[in-house]
């Protein structure tokens, strides 16, 4: 579609008018789109096999490194005040779940920002919505899990995958939690995209809710019996596992009925991989990451440097 053609509605519309304006230009103009998507859940695992392999080798370095600062630092007069230890001293207070769902928080928080640009509106819309009737299929299905436009929808996903990081990562360690968490966002864009081509509803979607339903989902899976609490009700509480069946009851229902609220067919895809993973899908790829670390190994010690 020739946005060039309506600069009017560029300069003037909401980003919220804009995404409406372009589901019903795609519903005038759609074409078949043909899935020809890379194996980004293959790259995913495997750059978080090699990652894995090269923070171990950090660790053990740094921990010589830690000695050998901690001898030079007894030597010197320290601050009374020193803002950099003390940002040390919180970033080192959060778990690692916390850790590395910050970087994660981060990137959200920045897309979102983008969005309040007027300049940056038609980038916005072709990169970080995922619609299958759009020319560009693939990307935006990993862009838009980062992408939200409305402060509320965004604060509350932060707000629920800061409060599963820890248990996550605990289950999965970091880079293992990395590689589903992305792969999950590509995942649950195209069960999007399948629910729309089979109903004829097209129309861009945006947010990380359906990489949180997996997040959520795996979770409750593993830990069936922890209690959870609604955000504005904590109050009412209720087992991991209760919870995990409501939401799929909901997204089953929404998805059959053709409720438009949310995306439920990305919810629904999200959480289904999720139980999957960690029901069959650990074994399944992360327990066979060994040839591929095997491999690095060979190559990082046959190379000068490295």
């Amino acid at each position: 579609m020739d946005f060039g053609k309506h600069p009017k509605m560029l300069k003037l519309e909401s980003p919220r008018r804009q995404l409406r304006f372009l589901e019903i230009k795609l519903l005038h103009h759609y074409r078949r789109p043909s899935f020809r998507q890379p194996p980004f859940t293959g790259c995913a695992f495997a750059s978080a096999s090699i990652w894995q392999y090269e923070s171990l080798k950090f660790r053990v370095q740094s921990y010589f490194d830690e000695v050998q600062a901690d001898l030079l630092d007894s030597r010197r007069p320290k601050k009374e005040l020193d803002f950099r230890k003390q940002v040390n001293k919180w970033w080192n207070s959060l778990t690692e779940g916390q850790q590395t769902v910050a970087g994660i928080i981060a990137a959200n928080i920045l897309v979102f920002c983008l969005w309040k640009v007027p300049s940056m509106q038609r980038t916005m819309i072709k990169y970080f919505t995922s619609n299958p009737a759009s020319k560009t299929l693939c990307l935006p299905m990993i862009l838009s899990t980062f992408s939200h436009f409305s402060l509320f929808h965004m604060a509350a996903n932060m707000y629920v995958l800061w409060s599963f990081s820890s248990s996550i990562v605990s289950i999965l360690g970091r880079e293992q939690f990395m590689a589903v968490y992305l792969s999950a966002g590509v995942i649950s864009s195209f069960a999007s995209y399948v629910a729309k081509m089979a109903t004829g509803r097209f129309g861009p979607s945006l947010g990380a809710s359906g990489a949180i339903m997996t997040v959520l989902a795996a979770v409750c899976t593993k830990m069936p019996e922890a209690k959870l609490a609604i955000i504005l009700l904590p109050m009412i509480t209720f087992t991991a596992g209760s919870a995990l069946k409501a939401i799929l009851a909901l997204d089953t229902a929404g998805l059959i009925l053709g409720w438009r609220l949310f995306d439920h067919a990305a919810h629904l895809g999200g959480a289904l991989f999720g139980i999957w993973y960690v029901t069959y899908g650990h074994d399944l790829m992360w327990r066979n990451r060994e040839p591929l670390v095997k491999m690095w190994h060979e190559w990082r010690t046959k190379t000068p440097g490295k």
